[in-house]
């Protein structure tokens, strides 16, 4: 018993030293397959030869030590092989090419062997899939003639793990992108990579967006690069509708609506002023306007239609920022002045305000708190007239400003009010003089013309005959 053992240790060993390891490759059909060689070889002192099947089999390549090379003319390699150094790269791998390879070196009396094992990945519907359709995905590997199979686990479009059993998965805008099939054989990976298609517009902002009446206002909406307008019309979506649900819960409203027949022309239902992107072929979708309004707070949707009455939808939330001055805008001096800036409802926690009076204001100064929602100042001076300013913060990033402009009138002493009574006074008698002397005058000359003029019919002097 003990001869028969130590007879298959030989015969192995006498194996390993002709053969060296296998080293496993799995790659799909159509892809590029690199075997690489140990990195022992030196090819500056070694030939390198690559054959297939067997041993003395079809020969692939050669190399010798002074750099020069060649690959097989057999058509069914032809200009599909090439060498990086002693490693082997097939081109557009073809069914026929899956099988055995060696690696023979005049520097080592092994031969190392290559199997390369077929791969095949597929995805059950075929892409373009609609959010809620049944996605399978399938990786199947070639096992190693009489050796386990491989391990084989899944990565997700973001990178993460699937566990194995979770079963069929739901097709959404998660599970668009690349997937990867990794395969694990003797520790050693091969991914193989499957796009999945799902049809849907681009994710909605994180955040609101934010406007006021000094600034444009832009409510974002798009079809991701990878989706064609074709391919929405092939799977017989209707068309893109915009609505608007005002902040006070009233009815929402139908802004615009697009349909998909050539050309894409968008029709206005209720634009509040809003204008769609130019050019709807550019799958922007987005609405704009060239200064936000108090009125355009809201949510604003975005709604993509199918024809099975399935509707995708991504909704805009918009805040408006305002500048409230009590009591207004024009104003005297000495009067107390309440100027608030709000969104209507309390600030969250990450946003912060900040106030830019102008210069001369008594607000100017580094010591004043400027990050208040309310600011008073109980008597407004001439120098707090201009252009306020009111900025929404968060982090380091400026979301929007709103801007008012005060006007402040200096304060009339009683000394100002006397003299401009005198001079009213004065004003007025010199006008009722005036009155009077242009009167006494019209009388004069009257009772003159009177004096000068008595006879019915005056003649003209001269001598007249009797």
């Amino acid at each position: 018993m003990r001869n028969v053992i130590q007879s298959v240790v030989l015969l192995l060993a006498a194996l390993m030293s002709k053969t060296g390891a296998v080293e496993v490759i799995y790659a799909q059909l159509g892809e590029t397959a690199t075997l690489k060689a140990p990195g022992n070889i030196n090819v500056q002192k070694e030939y390198v030869y690559w054959n297939f099947e067997k041993e003395d089999g079809l020969q692939l390549a050669w190399r010798n030590n002074m750099g020069g090379s060649s690959t097989t003319s057999d058509e069914a390699w032809k200009d599909r092989l090439s060498l990086s150094d002693a490693s082997l790269i097939i081109k557009d791998i073809q069914q026929s090419d899956f099988g055995t390879f060696f690696l023979k070196c005049t520097g080592d009396p092994r031969l190392t062997t290559y199997k390369l094992l077929k791969l095949t990945v597929s995805v059950n519907p075929p892409s373009p899939l609609l959010p809620g359709d049944p996605l399978s995905l399938s990786c199947d590997a070639e096992p190693l003639p009489g050796h386990k199979g491989p391990e084989i686990q899944w990565l997700n479009p973001s990178g993460g793990k699937v566990k194995k059993g979770q079963g069929p998965l739901t097709a959404t805008s998660q599970e668009n992108g690349q997937w990867t099939c990794v395969v694990t054989y003797d520790k050693k990976e091969n991914k193989a990579i499957v796009s999945v298609t799902v049809l849907d517009l681009s994710p909605a902002p994180l955040h609101p967006q934010y406007t006021s009446k000094s600034c444009p206002l832009t409510i974002p909406c798009s079809l991701p690069a990878h989706i064609s307008w074709e391919q929405l019309k092939a799977k017989e979506i209707q068309g893109v509708r915009w609505h608007f649900i005002p902040e006070s819960g009233l009815i929402p409203q139908s802004l615009f609506s697009l349909s998909l027949e050539d050309p894409l022309t968008w029709k206005a239902d209720q634009n509040r002023g809003l204008h769609p992107v130019p050019d709807p072929k550019k799958k922007n979708l987005s609405l704009t306007r060239n200064r936000g309004t108090e009125e355009d707070g809201g949510d604003y949707v975005c709604a993509l239609e199918l024809k099975n009455g399935v509707t995708l939808n991504r909704t805009v939330h918009v805040k408006v920022l305002q500048i409230i001055s009590s009591p207004g805008t024009e104003l005297i001096s000495g009067q107390q002045l309440n100027l608030t800036c709000s969104l209507g409802h309390p600030l969250p926690s990450d946003l912060q305000l900040k106030w830019f009076p102008p210069e001369q204001s008594s607000l100017s100064s580094p010591t004043s708190d400027r990050h208040l929602a309310h600011l008073t100042i109980p008597e407004v001076g001439t120098g707090d007239g201009g252009k306020w300013r009111c900025e929404l913060w968060q982090s380091n990033a400026r979301l929007t400003s709103a801007e008012i402009t005060l006007k402040v009138e200096p304060k009339m002493s009683s000394w100002m009010l006397v003299v401009i009574c005198s001079v009213t006074v004065i004003v007025i008698l010199l006008l009722i003089l005036a009155f009077i002397l242009y009167r006494r005058r019209q009388q004069k000359m009257t009772h003159l013309r009177r004096r000068l003029c008595k006879c019915k019919t005056p003649k003209p002097k001269g001598f007249y005959r009797t």
